[in-house]
């Protein structure tokens, strides 16, 4: 847990793990910002009396998987004592087989964090040492090489990063990709010799698909967010009316999220004289605007039982086996607290919501664009035909949700047995989380194009005034991004719009302003 109460993770400096629950905001704190990582006293402790308990379970020789044993469907082999470090060793080096593009920065540090936390809970028979030499890499942001394909649920890119703490393998120090050993030397840290039950440990587990499921929740909490915003300002710009708004209307819609969201766009446009000056200008508007209520209500819906899951299983214990003490003694729970489906369908469920989001934001963006139905100019340049404006953004977003549609494809359902028929139900959870984290990424950049040609649209109502937040809003992007005049290269506008909205300083200015958005 933190040692203080911040509401956005960047203001998060320091995350101390061992007397609590850690949230999402302090797992955002620590992969993407840098925040400290250390222990607490319990912690300590925990550790400590698991790692004995582990020790005395060795000296009356148990049989204990992948300690005594071998992996998977070698679980016959018996392993003699004197072969306990050898065995952890060839684990991580027989399992760091995932191959491609290395996990982003972000991802290999929301990882490590997720085997501290798990580890941390103390009913795994690591010792402490180890899991100081990962929060040591933390601190000192040594990033290990982890490529990011092929992995069916765990194992192998968690093989890659332990690679590192023995020594080996690869790792970023400094912007610099360089050897596992040399990158700790220069840290002035030193390898650790893995013992009994510590390589399965580390590698075992849903750390991975937890990690980058929490980095989606996190980004899909904050995208939707900010969708009340950009859609606000769409609803605006295309003289929309608020009555679809009304309280009233959504009290007989039992899903609170619907209200809420409602009341989130009515308190935005508060005070807009182009909101009423045009409230009866049409009947009603199109579903892409007035059924942001229903349809950004029900993605908030989504991603709050996905965060309340995601949420459990980060405090959980997922390792295999269980280290589990009772009075005096205890024993050796060999289970499957590693099998990630409560992450995985629940990411699988984040992919469909986020989805439904970039739809009808991408449905906006064309509105906003298209003259036959924007009553402005054509593609929101007052001298179109010599010049383009914002004909092909709408293109982007147009391909970014068909690459988030193709990922919606649920991963959970799928099923490849592994492991000679041993592992012959496979979660995919890996995988269903890292679309998740993906799309989360993607929907930015559709927001972003939404947010950008919502501007570009106010500036064609002047000298009507837009509501004083949409106005704070215009005014954000337009220190950056100038209204457009005549062509331009539009990529740096969209990577600066999007970078506002990911760093969140778009949902933080809206809700200096009115409080809150709710959600």
């Amino acid at each position: 847990m933190t040692t203080t109460n911040c509401r956005h993770a960047k203001d998060i400096k320091k995350v101390v793990l061992g007397d609590g629950p850690i949230s999402i905001n302090e797992v955002i704190a620590v992969a993407r910002y840098g925040a400290e990582v250390s222990f607490t006293r319990e912690y300590f402790n925990r550790i400590d009396e698991s790692r004995s308990l582990m020790d005395r379970f060795l000296l009356e020789n148990r049989v204990i998987y992948g300690v005594t044993t071998g992996f998977g469907s070698n679980v016959t082999e018996m392993i003699s004592p004197e072969d306990a470090e050898t065995l952890q060793r060839n684990i991580i080096r027989s399992h760091a087989v995932s191959v491609g593009e290395p996990l982003e920065r972000e991802v290999v540090r929301a990882i490590q964090l997720m085997i501290l936390v798990n580890l941390g809970q103390g009913y795994s028979g690591v010792r402490l040492v180890v899991l100081e030499l990962i929060a040591s890499l933390l601190n000192h942001d040594i990033v290990p090489f982890a490529p990011g394909d092929g992995s069916v649920g765990y194992l192998s890119p968690e093989s890659h990063m332990a690679l590192v703490l023995i020594g080996e393998g690869k790792a970023w120090q400094d912007g610099e990709l360089i050897p596992g050993a040399a990158a700790l030397a220069k840290a002035g840290l030193a390898p650790v010799t893995l013992g009994p039950k510590e390589g399965l440990a580390l590698i075992s587990g849903t750390t991975s698909a937890t990690a980058m499921a929490a980095l989606a929740v996190y980004n899909g909490i904050q995208a939707a967010k900010t969708a009340d915003i950009t859609g606000a300002m769409s609803l605006e710009v295309l003289k929309g009316t608020i009555h679809a708004f009304d309280p009233r209307s959504h009290k007989l819609k039992r899903h609170g999220e619907q209200a809420k969201t409602a009341r989130n766009v009515s308190r935005i446009l508060e005070g807009s004289q182009i909101m009423d000056t045009y409230k009866e200008h049409r009947v009603q508007d199109a579903l892409s605007l007035r059924c942001i209520p229903q349809i950004h209500g029900a993605v908030k819906r989504a991603l709050k039982d996905a965060k309340a899951t995601i949420e459990n299983e980060m405090n959980s214990a997922s390792d295999n086996p269980i280290i589990y003490p009772d009075g005096a003694d205890g024993t050796a729970l060999m289970g499957g607290n590693f099998d990630g489906s409560f992450v995985g369908i629940y990411a699988d469920m984040m992919c469909i919501a986020l989805a439904n989001l970039a739809k009808v934001t991408e449905r906006r963006i064309d509105r906003l664009v298209n003259h036959h139905l924007s009553e402005l100019p054509n593609f929101l340049v007052a001298n179109p035909g010599l010049n383009n404006g914002y004909m092909v953004p709408q293109y982007t977003a147009a391909g970014l949700l068909n690459e988030i549609r193709v990922l919606t494809q649920p991963a959970t359902i799928d099923n490849v047995p592994t492991c000679a028929n041993q592992e012959d139900v496979i979660s995919f959870s890996y995988f269903a989380s890292r679309k998740a984290y993906q799309i989360s990424k993607k929907l930015e950049y559709i927001l972003a194009i939404e947010l950008m040609t919502a501007t570009q649209a106010m500036d064609f109502h002047h000298p009507l005034k837009p509501a004083p937040i949409t106005e704070k809003v215009y005014r954000l992007i337009r220190r950056k991004v100038p209204m457009v005049k005549e062509d331009r290269f539009f990529h740096p506008d969209i990577e600066v719009i999007k970078g506002e909205i990911h760093e969140g300083e778009l949902t933080q200015l809206v809700e200096l302003e009115m409080g809150e958005i709710e959600f």
